[in-house]
């Protein structure tokens, strides 16, 4: 089963409300995607602690319903 790239948006909406989320289904397979993520929550956290909060936010569907998500985290200037 697959996961639609709307339901990572939302996940990562609720989790992180100021956040402009990018997403792009990498194969069309609904399983590989690829997520660029701006938010000012980022602001002083570490990169790894940047993409663990995403990671967070999909509330463990990455690794089963969602296989792989290239991802890239952003501050806004």
């Amino acid at each position: 089963m697959a996961m639609d790239g709307a339901e990572i948006e939302r996940l990562v909406k609720t989790a992180l409300p100021d956040a402009h989320v990018v997403i792009v289904d990498l194969a069309g397979d609904g399983d590989h995607y690829a997520a660029r993520v701006t938010s000012e929550t980022f602001r002083g956290k570490s990169r790894v602690q940047q993409h663990q909060m995403v990671y967070s936010a999909l509330q463990g569907q990455m690794g089963g319903v969602l296989h792989a998500l290239a991802l890239e985290t952003i501050i806004p200037k």
